[in-house]
């Protein structure tokens, strides 16, 4: 007899144990979870958050000392100069803060960052940001506070050139140790950024001598500084012969790097202010400690105008180049790369102020001071397009590479191995 389906007891229904979700489902949907939350507010800046963004107060301390040596003085310049100053120091403290909290929250960034070539070259833009604070530390500060800031300033510049010594080595290193190979079409004058750091290292030398008390001292520095020209400067220009082949065979950069055809006006430009300033120094430096021979200083001094001349002339060359690739490419899209106007052309300006002063000329003083006027307004515009792609979600600044907190060792491992193959 058919007693239909047997219905357990209703205590066997309830007391079952609930089925236990597999280990992989709940290590997903943690990710997920913490995906999402890593892709909103702060933590997102924090995230996607890398070197390049230096190069922001790369170009705000730039125009900062633009405003402080404007060729025609004005009380309202030196003020507006203050403010660039301390708004600069403010965010370069905030991006070392940023800097360090990404890679205590993410540390498998530590590894991409220190490996990767897109990102590694951009850590010499710290040291590069170190010169322009210290050259305003000596132009703003001493002489309202008074010997303590020359030593501090003194102290800072040490520091400075070290780091810009370490990466002028080890980041070109870096570049050719890599098992992969780097097609000429994949090169870009952001190579240039390690070099960039000991050619403004060397300038802040000549701007730290001149107030040091201490002739010595100052002799140290001004030594230490000529070596950072020699070993930036040179470098520079054999990059730029591999580079202006690249053009030459490869045509222009894609549209997403081509404000980098700015990057060889700022070793030349900034080479020759520094040589300009450190022969400066030398001529009274030398003297006062009887260095080589008597005439050594006043040749120094001779030769660090010339050679600024000569630069500021190979300068015009890239400056056009770069002012006819963007009027050929007309329409580029916004991008950190941007920042890439602002410190390049102003070196092209502190080398007129520069010439301007020593010569002295009126033809360079306008020069100067256009070029000035001209890199305030390219600030302005970046600052401005910067700020409003920030307050829209930051879709084209804040698109870093992975660093997701649930990048395992093998997937890191494949990043650090394909790190060679990106075009930088």
């Amino acid at each position: 007899m058919d007693l239909g389906p047997v219905i357990p007891p209703p205590s066997t229904i309830h007391d079952r144990p609930p089925q236990a979700q597999p280990k992989h489902m709940a290590d997903a949907d943690a990710h997920t979870v913490s995906n999402d939350r890593d892709e909103t507010g702060w933590r997102k800046f924090v995230k996607y958050f890398t070197p390049s963004w230096f190069t922001v107060t790369m170009g705000t301390g730039i125009v900062s000392i633009l405003l402080n040596q404007f060729p025609y003085k004005a009380r309202w310049l030196y003020c507006l100069s203050v403010i660039v100053f301390v708004l600069n120091f403010a965010l370069f403290m905030l991006f070392v803060g940023l800097s360090i909290l990404r890679f205590a929250m993410w540390p498998c960034t530590r590894r991409i960052t220190a490996n990767k070539p897109t990102q590694a070259l951009y850590l010499s833009t710290i040291p590069t940001t170190m010169s322009t604070l210290i050259n305003m530390m000596v132009f703003v500060c001493v002489p309202a506070w008074g010997e303590w800031v020359v030593y501090t300033a003194w102290g800072l510049w040490m520091a400075d050139a070290v780091m810009s010594l370490i990466c002028a080595l080890w980041l070109p290193f870096l570049l050719i140790k890599r098992t992969n190979e780097t097609p000429l079409s994949g090169y870009t004058a952001l190579q240039l950024f390690p070099i960039i750091a000991t050619v403004v290292a060397s300038a802040s030398a000549g701007v730290v001598a001149n107030v040091i008390p201490r002739p010595e001292q100052a002799l140290a520095t001004v030594i230490v500084g000529y070596v950072l020209w020699g070993l930036g400067v040179p470098s520079a220009l054999f990059i730029m012969v591999v580079y202006f082949q690249r053009l030459a065979i490869h045509k222009l950069p894609p549209r997403e790097v081509i404000v980098s055809c700015f990057m060889p006006i700022g070793p030349l430009g900034m080479g020759g202010f520094a040589i300009s300033k450190l022969g400066n120094v030398a001529m009274r430096i030398f003297a006062l400690t009887k260095t080589i021979h008597p005439l050594a200083g006043d040749l120094a001094y001779s030769l660090g105008i010339l050679l600024c001349l000569i630069m500021w002339g190979f300068t015009l060359l890239w400056l056009f180049l770069a002012v006819a690739s963007i009027h050929h490419c007309k329409h580029f899209p916004f991008n950190m790369g941007w920042w890439g106007f602002t410190f390049p052309i102003g070196t092209f300006a502190l080398s007129s102020n520069a010439l301007a002063q020593e010569i002295p000329s009126r033809f360079f003083r306008v020069i100067g001071s256009i070029t000035s006027v001209c890199v305030l307004v390219l600030w302005i515009v970046v600052v401005s397009a910067t700020l409003r792609d920030l307050i829209t979600g930051g879709k084209n600044l804040l698109n870093a590479p992975p660093s997701l907190p649930h990048i395992d060792s093998q997937k890191l491992e494949e990043l650090d191995n394909v790190a060679g193959d990106n075009k930088v």
